[in-house]
């Protein structure tokens, strides 16, 4: 039985767009369902792209995480730094091959093709030992030069390789013999990435794999095989085909449908918040929405608030609407600065993070309480979550992180970062925000704020 690895490309997919707060539960949800490989787009904000990676490092242990690392130098550095703190961090080559691509997407010959190839794997193989080159549109490349290709970047360090069929012009017997002969030939594992655009990609997907194909790429939404379809192929025909896969089958059904949701972003389904139960991505209110609206939308962020603090967010709510629609984000916001609100029982003093791709992330928190000084040091999965350990440590308490969420509210040099902590704890959520030129100091605030509504609570 041939254990085959499924590789989802939903979060890098083409066209996609996800807020940070559904990324990081499709990559959780992703995680749980037993995918072995995370991929992820290449770095294009320095600071949201890179803050995300790193956050979700803390979380993704058993999947490889997959940036794609573009063409340059530079772009290639990026991807390293963001993988820092990576369980099982993964670069990721992506070139075109096909002649006319060749031609007029990267401009460059086929000499000074393979020249670019082994130039970007050997220099990313120097900082990270698991390497993928990726051929895009391998099926129109001549398959002479694919070959060289595949070759070049294998003696350059690539650990594994994978030929993408971009066109969807082939049969799924025609593939399958393609992509047998390139995995008979090399000496590392070869990935597939199917396209979908005839509805063919998992009849092309599971040819390949009887053919010698060890992992296959596939998406919730977007253009490789569907991940839903091919699982349940796997389930139905692994013993005949003798293939087997770690998906987890008995969550199968339920997460999907999670995630499946998350991308339908935008539908007709999701319509607007009226009641309890409604699905909170679509919460859209204005001045008009009585309270008893609003106080639904709020239980449907998670909160069970007391009636004073229902009216709360209430009257500021009305402050809010009056010159905007109010969405998920603004409400949550506001259930932050308004509900509630506790004495700062832990007031921060100082903070050191301590950060690089060739170290741990380490933070010193030194918080003050009741006048006397605590110092926490804790070695995490990126800054923020040394940062967050710190604080744990120095409390004596671990709250679960339901959620985080960090976004730009000013532009330019000196933008102001906005954090929201969500952190669960008996039962209840309680939310934590702060606003900062620093990201990583207003995580630390709005962390500390949470945490002090929780204690106050406790007392």
């Amino acid at each position: 039985m041939t254990q085959l690895k499924i590789a989802d490309t939903t979060l890098s997919a083409e066209g996609n767009s996800f807020s940070f707060k559904e990324k990081m539960e499709i990559a959780r949800q992703l995680e749980k369902l037993g995918v072995d490989v995370i991929e992820l787009p290449e770095i294009v904000n320095a600071t949201t792209d890179t803050l995300f990676v790193r956050t979700v490092s803390a979380f993704v242990k058993n999947s490889v995480l997959s940036v794609a690392a573009g063409s340059t130098q530079k772009s290639i550095d990026e991807a390293i730094a963001a993988l820092s703190a990576a369980q099982n961090p993964r670069i990721r080559i992506e070139l075109v091959l096909s002649t006319v691509g060749m031609e007029y997407l990267a401009h460059k010959k086929p000499a000074k093709m393979l020249e670019w190839i082994e130039s970007c794997v050997s220099y990313a193989k120097q900082h990270i030992c698991d390497v993928e080159f990726s051929a895009i549109d391998a099926t129109r490349a001549e398959s002479e030069f694919l070959k060289e290709a595949i070759d070049t970047a294998i003696k350059a360090g690539a650990t594994s390789v994978s030929v993408t069929d971009s066109a969807a012009e082939m049969m799924p017997d025609d593939f399958a013999a393609f992509a047998g002969t390139l995995a008979n030939s090399i000496a590392v594992p070869l990935a597939v990435c199917t396209n979908n655009k005839n509805g063919l990609a998992c009849a092309d997907a599971i040819l390949a794999v009887k053919s010698g194909v060890s992992t296959v790429k596939t998406a919730v939404k977007g253009d490789a095989a569907p991940l839903e379809v091919f699982a349940q192929m796997l389930k139905n025909c692994g013993n005949s085909c003798k293939v087997s896969s770690g998906i987890n089958y008995t969550e199968l059904h339920r997460i999907l449908n999670q995630i499946s949701w998350i991308t339908q972003k935008g539908s007709s389904e999701k319509s607007k918040l009226t009641v309890l139960g409604t699905p909170t991505e679509q919460i859209s209110l204005n001045k008009n929405d009585l309270k008893e609206t609003v106080d639904s939308a709020v239980k449907a962020l998670g909160y069970d608030l007391s009636e004073e603090d229902n009216q709360n967010v209430y009257e500021e709510f009305l402050k809010t609407a009056d010159k905007k629609t109010v969405g998920a984000k603004e409400l949550e916001a506001i259930v932050a600065s308004v509900a509630l609100q506790a004495p700062a029982a832990y007031k921060l003093e100082s903070y050191v993070v301590n950060n690089g791709n060739i170290i741990s992330a380490t933070a010193q928190i030194t918080l003050v309480k009741d006048g006397v000084q605590y110092q926490g040091i804790c070695i995490g999965d990126g800054p923020i979550d040394a940062a967050f350990k710190a604080i744990e440590q120095i409390i004596g308490s671990h709250y679960e992180l339901d959620d985080f969420q960090i976004q730009s509210v000013t532009e330019g040099k000196e933008a102001m970062g906005s954090a929201l902590v969500k952190l669960r704890f008996g039962g209840r959520l309680y939310s934590g925000s702060a606003v900062s030129t620093d990201i990583i100091g207003a995580s630390i605030g709005a962390y500390i704020n949470a945490v002090n509504k929780i204690v106050y609570e406790e007392a």
